[in-house]
């Protein structure tokens, strides 16, 4: 396979590293809150699912790409730890953003407050549960996988020293 040179050197590369990863964030949260404000916004239930599919595949794409990435390679977060009271914490937040963006969005669409509130409630418990579980699932493959490479480090650097 012919490769080509790299013509940055490292303090440049770094540099693009750093852009790369803004973009790439800015582009994920930026998905995120298009599929949120049009989710509030569309009136017609039916259109949802055709109105936001690029956005969605697309979002849906880089989630799962950045997951499977990151728990392949071990990592987890630069400042939050995997741990049950991280995971309860994230969900909460996430359920309570889905909560009100539902309860905004059937409050628009329907005009009831009641009915609003019920959506709203039962979207932020059922966005809580689902999160935490996830989460808790992704912390168990997390400190799996850890445990994995920490083992091969060790094995290689046995192997290491044994030569």
């Amino acid at each position: 396979m012919n490769k080509k040179k790299n013509n940055l050197d490292e303090m440049q590369e770094q540099k693009l590293l750093k852009i790369e990863h803004y973009g790439f964030w800015l582009a994920f949260w930026g998905l995120a809150a298009v599929i949120m404000l049009q989710v509030i916004m569309t009136k017609d239930i039916s259109k949802i699912s055709t109105e936001l599919a690029g956005e969605m595949l697309v979002f849906l794409l880089i989630s799962i790409y950045t997951l499977v990435a990151c728990l392949a390679n071990g990592i987890w977060d630069r400042r939050l730890k995997p741990n049950s009271k991280t995971n309860f914490l994230l969900s909460l937040l996430t359920g309570t953003i889905c909560g009100i963006i539902y309860f905004v969005s059937s409050f628009y669409k329907y005009g009831k407050l009641g009915g609003a509130i019920a959506t709203g409630v039962f979207m932020f418990v059922e966005i809580f549960l689902l999160s935490f579980a996830a989460l808790t699932f992704c912390v168990f493959i997390y400190k799996k996988r850890v445990k994995k490479i920490e083992a091969d480090v060790d094995e290689t650097s046995d192997d290491n020293e044994i030569k």
